[in-house]
Order: C-alpha cells, then structure tokens, then sequence
C-alpha cells in the first residue's frame, strides 16, 4: 500500500487532518496501526488544552423503558457541534450504555463502546477530532419496580436527544390513559416549572440557606425594623419552599390548583409521584 492510501486510510479511521496523518505515517514508518497510537497520543495532548474552555451546550438524552430509565448530559462549546452527527452518534451510543451502567459514571468512563474502545478513550478522540472540549455532565436513572416512568423531551434535535429531558416515576396499579395524560402532562410541567424537589423538606439545605442568606441581606439593606424583616423573611422564605416543591408548585395547565390538588382530583387512591429528574443543558 503506498503513502498516500495510508494517509487516506489512517484519515478515515481517526478523523485527523492530512498533515497530521502524513506525519504518523512517516513517524511510524509505513505501520497503520502504530500510526494511530501516534495521533491519538497528539490528540490526548490537544484535548488536554481544549479542557479549560466552556463547555455550556450540548445534548441531553433519554434512554431505556418505563421501568428502568436514564437520563444523560453531554456538553460541547457550541450548539454548531451538538449537532454534528459524529458528536450526536457518541451520545446515543453513550445514552444506552448509561442505561446499562445505572448512571454510574466511573462504570460508565470504563465501558467499551461498539469500536471495543473504551468510553474515556473515545471521548479524547472525539475531542481531537472536532476540536472543542466535550464533557460528560449530569446523569440520572430512574428504577423502581412498583412503578412507571413517563418522559418529555423539549427542543428535540433527534430521535432521543434535546436540550432538556425529564424523566418522572409515578407509583399506581392503575394503568389507564387518564394516567398516561397525567404522566405526559407532569413531566411537561416540571420541564416548565423547574421544581428542585417533591417536598419542601427535601430541598437540598445548601439552597435554603442560600437563599435565606440572599433575603437576609436584602431585608437588612432596605432599613425595615429587625421584628418586622424576620417576619418578611419568614413568608418569603415559605414562597421560596412552596414554589420550588413539585407537589406545592400551581399546576401549568391550571394554574389555579396545585399539583397536590391534581393527584387528589384524579381520586386514585394508591398514585404516587416516586422521584423525578429534570436536565436542562448549560443550567
């Protein structure tokens, strides 16, 4: 085989530009595959600069069945890139084997993906190839046996794939389609309302003194007496809690119940809403 279809070839197999490949070729003497071990070794070297970039794009996708369900986010620098097929084929292949890996992200890192490479080492190629810095973000699976889970994807790019994904888990032996609509319609409320958990006092507590400290300070610079700025506190404080609770936050199809009012006016006893998951790529 002469130079030149080596270069082709070595070009087909790792995405590298021609003088790239032109030069492992005569670094490696001729040797296909030592080639490759010395672009991918530049290509660590690459990717290791690209890692101090911003990383706020991407895709976010959804994989496995209403009983076991995964949610993934990859970023990439621009939305340009999201939508090149090469990134987009590594994040369906990625999103199945998240599912199989129960979002277990050093599992995940190991994994070996269809090539017989592993996850980690795909994912320096890739960077390499495209020339911006990619990152495996936030990852979910959603699995309990006594329910079901009902996803929705907004601003769909392909197939499983979009900007924001969420995934809620709804306990009921009943399997009607008053459930399914229900199932369908809450997950497009979280995707709308952004809950940060079911309950009040499931709230992570580093947000709640966060913001406590946030209207703290506001009260303390607008000069209202210490009694009165902790009661003020106090209501807002309930606000902040009702608003950001799934089961207290008003309902977007009617936003004069809340969802707790919803649960009760379907009247099935034994319905639940187990947990959720709500990813929104750059948040």
């Amino acid at each position: 085989m002469s130079d030149i279809k080596k270069v082709k070839k070595l070009r087909e197999a790792t995405g590298a530009g021609f003088k790239d490949c032109n030069l492992a070729i005569k670094e490696s003497l001729g040797d296909l595959n030592k080639a490759v071990e010395i672009l991918r070794i530049k290509g660590i070297s690459k990717a290791s600069k690209k890692m101090t970039r911003d990383a706020k794009e991407g895709l976010v996708a959804i994989s496995g069945d209403s009983k076991k369900t995964s949610i993934i986010e990859v970023n990439c620098e621009t939305d340009f890139v999201a939508k090149n097929d090469d990134f987009i084929n590594f994040v369906k292949e990625l999103s199945e084997i998240n599912n199989q890996n129960d979002s277990n992200i050093n599992e995940l890192k190991k994994a070996k993906m269809k090539n017989g490479v592993s996850v980690d080492d795909n994912l320096v190629a890739l960077i390499a190839k495209i020339g911006e810095k990619i990152t495996i973000g936030k990852t979910k699976t959603i699995s309990n046996s006594s329910s079901k889970n009902y996803q929705y994807l907004h601003t769909v790019v392909k197939d499983n794939l979009a900007k924001l994904a969420v995934v809620v888990s709804l306990e009921t032996k009943d399997n009607s389609d008053i459930i399914k609509t229900f199932g369908k319609q809450l997950s497009m409320h979280i995707a709308a309302s952004n809950p940060l958990a079911l309950e009040s006092n499931l709230i992570d507590q580093a947000i709640i003194d966060k913001e406590h400290d946030l209207v703290t300070e506001e009260l303390r610079n607008s000069g209202k007496p210490e009694d009165i700025a902790k009661k003020i506190s106090l209501g807002k404080m309930n606000k902040f809690k009702e608003e950001n609770s799934l089961l207290t936050q008003a309902w977007v199809m009617e936003p004069k119940k809340k969802v707790q009012d919803v649960l009760k006016d379907l009247a099935i006893n034994d319905l639940k809403i187990k947990e959720f998951s709500r990813i929104k790529i750059g948040e």
